[in-house]
């Protein structure tokens, strides 16, 4: 992620005519996680690199689903499997910060959920990442897509917006 400015869409592309989606602020998740960022995390331009950003994502979500969902991810019979992930950068974060990940689920199906995500500098109320992250749950023996264990749907209903 870069701090230079980029100049603005012509008028006539695709992304100057699509409306801005509003961008959330803390009010609109559910479940944070503190995650202090590391020396490692920064690039050389000063910033935490962009493929940290995915690793808070995977803790915040992960982080959630051992402790209040049950997950077991040594021995249990399900596991998630990500097989999709993005993130929209809004603003650089940098060590020696300790950030908010903030998550909510936006959908909920038999075998997958979709969640969002928020990476929000303490204190701040504008998130400096937003991000959405899909896990299909599959048996671990046959690597096959199962329905959610109850405890885990559980925990993910607390967190649908």
């Amino acid at each position: 992620m870069s701090s230079i400015s980029t100049p603005a869409a012509p008028a006539t592309s695709p992304a100057a005519s699509a409306t801005p989606s509003p961008v959330p602020g803390r009010a609109d998740y559910p479940h944070f996680l503190a995650i202090p960022t590391r020396w490692m995390d920064n690039d050389v331009y000063g910033h935490v690199n962009n493929v940290v950003y995915y690793s808070y994502f995977d803790t915040v979500i992960n982080e959630h689903l051992i402790r209040e969902g049950g997950l077991d991810i040594h021995d249990g019979t399900v596991v998630g499997y990500c097989v999709e992930s993005q993130c929209r950068y809004l603003a650089p974060l940098a060590f020696p910060e300790t950030i908010d990940a903030g998550l909510r689920v936006a959908h909920l199906g038999k075998s997958s959920v979709r969640y969002e995500i928020a990476l929000f500098r303490q204190g701040e109320e504008a998130p400096a990442a937003l991000g959405s992250f899909v896990h299909v749950f599959v048996s671990r023996k046959e690597i096959k897509p199962t329905t959610i264990p109850p405890g885990i749907r559980a925990c993910l209903e607390r967190l649908r917006r």
